[in-house]
Parts: structure tokens; sequence; C-alpha cells
């Protein structure tokens, strides 16, 4: 009976994109070389690393917690950092992103879908000769007019805003009673 309970808690956990063995649970091996693209892969790496540990065992609870009025719930910071995610994915690629697009998505497919957006933009710069990430841009366009901005602006805009908000996640999870896993993150294990 034991072993049941355990084996239906395993398959439940995985239905909802949860896996300890998931190619987001550690930091991929280091590149051998440093160019502009690799630094700037690995910075998304360590996100993708933080926000799974930060999101994996969350529950309904976890999800509405909110510190305060006027702050975000731990599923609108997820929102948030899933839209984010996009615009890192799409100027990685030099795709344009559109404003008004607003897909809701189920917790366990929003969180599934963050990390492979993420986990694109890291193996997309891996590949980009140092020479031609001056030609990535961020593209915004609202159907009438593109504004661009140069890949410079996703390092302190989007992606350093999805790691200050996977701190947040980790803080509210806490405060909610859900403490996040004890790994070695120094280590990205």
């Amino acid at each position: 009976m034991k072993y049941r309970v355990l084996l239906l808690l395993a398959l439940s956990l995985s239905s909802l994109g949860y896996s300890q063995s998931s190619p987001y649970s550690s930091v991929p091996a280091y590149p051998e070389t440093y160019t502009a693209g690799s630094v700037a892969a690995r910075t998304i790496d360590g996100l993708i690393f933080r926000f799974h540990w930060a999101t994996e065992g969350l529950r309904e609870n976890d999800l509405a917690y909110k510190p305060g009025q006027g702050a975000r719930t731990t599923q609108e910071t997820i929102e948030h950092i899933y839209e984010m995610s996009f615009i890192v994915a799409n100027a990685a690629s030099n795709k344009s992103n559109v404003k008004g697009q607003d897909v809701k998505l189920p917790f366990a497919e929003m969180r599934k879908k963050t990390l492979e957006n993420l986990r694109e933009a890291s193996n997309k710069l891996l590949s980009i000769p140092d020479q031609e990430m001056k030609n990535l841009k961020v593209i915004f366009t609202d159907g009438k007019k593109n504004h661009e901005y140069p890949f410079w602006n996703v390092i302190n805009g989007p992606l350093e805003d999805c790691i200050w908000h996977t701190g947040q996640i980790v803080s509210f999870r806490r405060s909610s009673g859900n403490p996040i896993a004890d790994k070695d993150y120094f280590m990205g294990k």
C-alpha cells in the first residue's frame, strides 16, 4: 500500500511537469571557451536551474500567496517570468515580440514553456559567433512600428528581471510554508 501511494504521488507530480531528472534540474557542463554568446548562455543556464527549483513542488496555496496588498501573487510572478522568457528567446533569434499576445496557461504548462524558452535562448546563444552578437536585437512591434534595442537590454532588462523574480518566488514559498529544496546552487546540482 505504501509503495502504491508513492507511485501514485510520483505519477501525479510527473503529470504536473515535476521531475528530478529534468534537463533543467542541473546546470549543463560549461562551455570550453569564453565567448560573448557562451557567457550570455551560461547566465541563462543559471536562471533555468534556479527557476526550475524555485517552482518545483509548488502547491495551490503557494501559487496564491502574496506578501501584501499591491504585490503580485506567486502565480502572477511566474506569469511575468513566462512573458519575459519569450523576450529573451526572441532576442537570441532576432524575432519580434508582438504586443498583445497574452496566452494564459495552467501553471505546469507555463512552467514547462518558460524553461523551454530559456533553454532555446541558451542553446542559440552558444552557437552565435562573437562578431554576430552585436547584430542581436530586442524587437518589439505594435503592428505598426518596430522598436529595436541592442541585446545589452536583454541582459539588464528581462534576463536580470527574471533572476530577480525567481528570488521572489523562493522568498514567497518560504513564507507560504514550502521552502525550496536544498541544492548545491554554487555547483548547479
